[in-house]
């Protein structure tokens, strides 16, 4: 009985009593009988579609702009064991993409000089290797990961709701067509997105076994800062989160029968349980209000927890702050161990080679950085990242070019890419959270992380998709889980219905996956006059263009405006720039990379107003007739 009062959201309420038509109570009694295999089946089934949707992208698609260099990166690891490549990125993600690299074996120049795209065109494109080849198998790692990290998105939300629960979140996040994209790719920010949830789901798990867990907890957040330093807002977030975890453990809960925070005449559960059905007095509070309300009592409730898990005489207190500061501190030191061991995988003796200058950062960040209790390399690459930080990046948004950052463009972003149904059913899974009292102790495990990263990736100078916000699905998928409600038989039946309508528009963009934007805003095809770059355009689809260029225009004019990492040239794809020459001299065939298209100014510009749509390829690449 107390193992159940340990942790309040395991706690099920008892579903309303009532007559059940005959056939409803034999469908139900044949699902209970059969509850213990038909949940991993489905599970292994949204995973399966998860995994045959990311391998055939990953089979289809040339490279994007940024995964040569990682995966160059990851050869020069494997083969000559230094940190000289791609600095502003920790090694952690490159060596998983090297485990897959070190497959496919592709011949590799370790004397050849020039910059990191440059070695990236070179091993991919000049040294006698397969391309494609070489690119699924740096992309596997990737794609295993994705579909581990959906096991930890169903467990988190198994945890908090049931089975059925984590049924919804493992849906939403295994048809993601976000997700599918990035997870798809030998990139880094899915392998991020999805070590921050991994932390999370074990720092809450720490509320029953502290010592078991935090540990745990601090690798998967090592793990994160040693694939993308954006993690690195985290870090304060899961410390406190792994405090208030020791404090809320049941060495530190009340003992039974202590007083309850609730205030008094209150039902636990809730006030929907304190008044009989058709008899609730009306909320005066407006829905802001009461969000707002929610939210203030969910913090009350967090902060009374650790409160009473600090009660006591004082040298009894003084005993639980110790144990709570030193589960935070286990947590940042074992993230920190976890990051200098990424860099001794590739080099014992951490030499630091950088094939470009590192560029200097004084004041303040300078001093800030330089204190920090981590590699030389590391420390490096967040130079670098500043100095990216400070270059006057474009951006494109709802169709308006513009040279800087806007700090509301991610989740204008979020909003264009994440599905619907994704969207609704997180937002209301967040406002459940903090509402519902049985889900409120969760609410800082799914909701800080998320908010806090999404924060401070709103404050970035690269407006370039919502790549660098990948965790806000990934948790919206779990908060999604809260949704349903025992007892209010519609919840189910609506998040089922909005499961349902994100299934259709993931199949509905197959195999096209990157340029996905929801029904709201026309869907892929449309995606391209509101965002650019990685939302829509990275550079995938240079193979997609030769085979359409060799079935449908043999023989014709080609000019060509592509922007990706890919060589046109390997593909068999022979066309001229005609930006180089007279408007008047450009006839046939005018194919535009949409990224370029979204640019497009001056003499691109009157190029694409004198020509005449002829189509697209992938939604990413746009043809036009002169």
């Amino acid at each position: 009985m107390m193992a159940r009062e340990q942790h309040l959201v395991l706690t099920r309420e008892p579903a309303a009593a009532g007559p059940r038509p005959a056939a409803g109570r034999r469908a139900y009694a044949w699902l209970r009988r059969r509850r213990r295999w038909l949940v991993p089946l489905l599970a292994a089934l949204l995973l399966a579609q998860m995994a045959a949707a990311m391998v055939t992208t990953a089979v289809q698609q040339t490279p994007t702009i940024d995964e040569p260099v990682y995966v160059a990166t990851a050869t020069d690891y494997l083969h000559e064991h230094r940190i000289r490549y791609n600095p502003e990125h920790p090694p952690l993600g490159k060596l998983l993409i090297a485990a897959g690299v070190a497959v496919a074996g592709p011949h590799y120049d370790p004397a050849y000089t020039g910059t990191q795209g440059d070695v990236g065109r070179h091993l991919l494109y000049e040294s006698g290797n397969d391309p494609w080849r070489v690119m699924l198998w740096a992309r596997l790692p990737v794609i295993v990961l994705t579909l581990l990290f959906g096991l930890v998105a169903f467990a988190f939300a198994s945890e908090l709701t049931g089975a059925a629960g984590g049924l919804v979140a493992l849906a939403l996040y295994a048809l993601s067509p976000d997700l599918i994209a990035h997870g798809s790719l030998a990139t880094l920010d899915m392998p991020m997105a999805g070590f921050v949830l991994t932390s999370a789901w074990l720092v809450w798990r720490a509320r029953r076994r502290p010592a078991l867990y935090l540990p745990l907890a601090g690798a998967a957040l090592g793990a994160a800062l040693a694939t993308k330093m954006s993690a690195l807002p985290a870090v304060p977030v899961l410390m406190a989160l792994a405090a208030l975890s020791v404090l809320a453990s049941p060495a530190h809960r009340p003992e039974a029968g202590a007083p309850s925070t609730a205030a008094p005449g209150k039902d636990v559960r809730g006030e929907r349980d304190a008044h009989p059905a058709g008899a609730r007095p009306r909320n005066p509070l407006s829905l802001p209000a009461r969000a707002a309300l929610r939210t203030a009592l969910s913090a009350y409730d967090a902060l009374s927890a650790a409160l009473s898990a600090l009660a006591g005489p004082p040298e009894a207190r003084r005993r639980k702050t110790l144990r709570a500061l030193a589960g935070a501190v286990v947590v940042g030191l074992v993230a920190v161990a976890v990051v200098w061991a990424a860099y001794l995988a590739v080099d014992p003796r951490l030499r630091f080679s950088p094939a470009e200058p590192v560029p200097a950062l004084h004041g303040l960040r300078g001093r800030l950085v330089d204190l920090l209790p981590l590699p030389g390399a590391y420390r490096a690459g967040m130079r670098v990242q500043f100095a990216l930080e400070a270059y006057p990046w474009q951006g494109y948004l709802f169709g308006h070019l513009y040279t800087g950052s806007l700090w509301y463009y991610l989740p204008a972003a979020l909003l264009v890419k994440t599905p619907l149904g994704l969207l609704v059913l997180g937002a209301a899974g967040a406002v459940a959270v903090v509402a519902a009292r049985r889900l409120r102790p969760a609410s800082p495990y799914l909701l800080l992380p998320p908010g806090v990263l999404l924060a401070a990736a709103m404050t970035g100078s690269r407006d370039f998709g919502t790549r660098y916000a990948l965790f806000v699905p990934v948790f919206l998928a779990v908060a999604a889980a809260c949704v349903p409600r025992p007892g209010r038989r519609w919840t189910a039946v609506a998040t089922a219905a909005l499961v349902l309508f994100t299934a259709v528009s993931s199949l509905r963009t197959f195999p096209y996956y990157l340029p996905y934007s929801n029904e709201a805003f026309g869907g892929p095809a449309r995606t391209h006059r509101l965002l650019h770059d990685s939302n829509v355009d990275w550079g995938q689809d240079l193979g997609r263009l030769a085979d359409r260029l060799r079935q449908r225009y043999p023989g014709e004019r080609v000019w060509l405006v592509y922007k990706g990492s890919g060589v046109p040239s390997y593909y068999g794809i022979r066309a001229a720039d005609p930006r180089g020459v007279p408007p008047e001299r450009v006839h046939g065939l005018l194919v535009v990379s949409d990224s370029a298209l979204a640019k497009a100014r001056g003499r691109l510009a009157e190029l694409v107003a004198g020509s005449r749509p002829a189509g697209d390829v992938g939604h990413s690449i746009s043809l036009f007739r002169r």
